[in-house]
């Protein structure tokens, strides 16, 4: 016979984990389902390590989800003995003349100033030289670069923190279906109907945060918006890790005007010898279902000569390790938080435009006090489509 729960969670990923948490926290009766086995490489909650800063240099509006989700990490981290959130601090660098953008908002270091001034979140602003002096692993730097630092921010793990929510989801009452690609969702009556190969499940509501999926499960108007893009990430070999000392930062380092012209990077972890450097590019499209994962030698090899050289003590040309990964992306590069517009009863979480991890327990919670309570502590309109019309 058909199944019927409050609520059916389509994705399970940073955003859809989190979502199935929270409503298990609150007694609600829910499914959760995706089409792999997360923690999974295949999407966009992969890569051992993701920057979390709560000076959100895209808007203050994405603030109070970070809050959150340290909170909601420590929470997490109390109950299952992991470890989910380093909080080894994050530097946000540009130079200290010409124009810059990342994440399409320009002076960003300036931006993200305002946001920590705003929402009183503890940092420092440094100029080249003092970054030079307190963090030997970042080199050639002029002196006149500005940068804020937040001691607060660091990196939490992805694949760890999907693995504790579904985990505690489980232990709280929530059915997780794994290998259940869903094929269709549509309203029915008072509720949803989800198809999958394995048979149909009705539910009062469902969410649907299937991230580069999203677009062919639902299609109009998230076909028109949405953009999926393929991008890399690049371990390099230590030959010396002697500047990475237990204070190094996280950061994200702007050299040039574009968007494109910046990259962003961790200390080695724990025992390591190597670093994780990216950057991103929006210039070529994929499908979720087409993404080349393997990650060739010249990919690296620009990736080294364009970003590294020169600017990270220590680090080789000699590639440890490299991968794929998927941002889908919204024109805005904003976050699409909000109802399909043919029903009031599928709610979409998707997508996160590439900076959504930091903030996705956070939003786990705000989804969740939105269908049980009709409300959210956290305004959700800045989220909305509206904005797209």
């Amino acid at each position: 016979m058909p199944e019927r729960v409050d609520v059916a969670v389509v994705g399970l990923g940073a955003m859809g984990s989190a979502v199935l948490y929270q409503l298990a926290k609150r007694g609600a009766s829910v499914v959760g389902l995706d089409r792999f086995s997360p923690p999974h490489a295949l999407g966009s909650s992969h890569g051992e390590t993701r920057i979390t800063r709560q000076a959100v240099g895209e808007g203050r509006d994405y603030v109070p989800f970070v809050l959150d989700a340290h909170r909601i990490w420590r929470e997490l981290e109390a109950e299952t003995g992991d470890t989910l959130l380093n909080a080894c601090g994050v530097l946000v660098m540009s130079p200290g003349t010409g124009d810059t953008s990342h994440h399409g908002k320009p002076d960003f270091v300036r931006r993200t100033i305002e946001a920590a001034e705003t929402f009183a979140i503890p940092h420092e602003i440094l100029d080249g030289a003092a970054v030079a002096r307190r963090f030997p692993q970042f080199l050639g730097l002029s002196g006149d670069e500005r940068a804020c630092y937040e001691p607060g921010g660091g990196y939490v793990m992805p694949e760890r923190c999907i693995a504790a929510q579904l985990s505690r989801a489980a232990a709280l009452g929530a059915e997780i279906r794994l290998d259940a690609a869903v094929t269709g969702i549509a309203p029915e009556g008072a509720g949803v109907r989800i198809a999958t190969a394995d048979g149909t499940i009705r539910a009062d509501r469902a969410v649907v945060a299937a991230g580069a999926w999203t677009a062919p499960l639902l299609g109009a108007p998230f076909d028109r918006l949405l953009t999926v893009n393929r991008q890399v990430l690049h371990w390099y070999a230590l030959d010396d890790a002697r500047a990475y000392g237990p204070d190094a930062p996280v950061y994200i380092w702007m050299h040039g005007a574009g968007d494109e012209d910046y990259f962003y990077g961790f200390p080695p972890m724990p025992g390591e010898a190597r670093v994780k450097v990216a950057t991103e590019q929006y210039a070529t499209a994929t499908r979720a279902d087409a993404l080349d994962r393997v990650v060739s030698p010249a990919e690296s090899g620009e990736m080294y000569r364009r970003h590294v050289a020169g600017r990270l003590a220590g680090a080789t040309a000699q590639v440890a390790q490299a991968a794929a990964c998927l941002y889908t992306v919204t024109p805005d590069r904003g976050f699409i938080i909000d109802r399909q517009p043919d029903s009031d009863r599928i709610h979409v979480v998707s997508a996160c435009s590439g900076h959504g991890f930091k903030h996705s327990a956070g939003i786990g919670k705000a989804v969740a006090e939105h269908l049980t309570d009709g409300r959210s502590a956290v305004d959700l309109t800045p989220f909305g489509l509206a904005r797209f019309r």
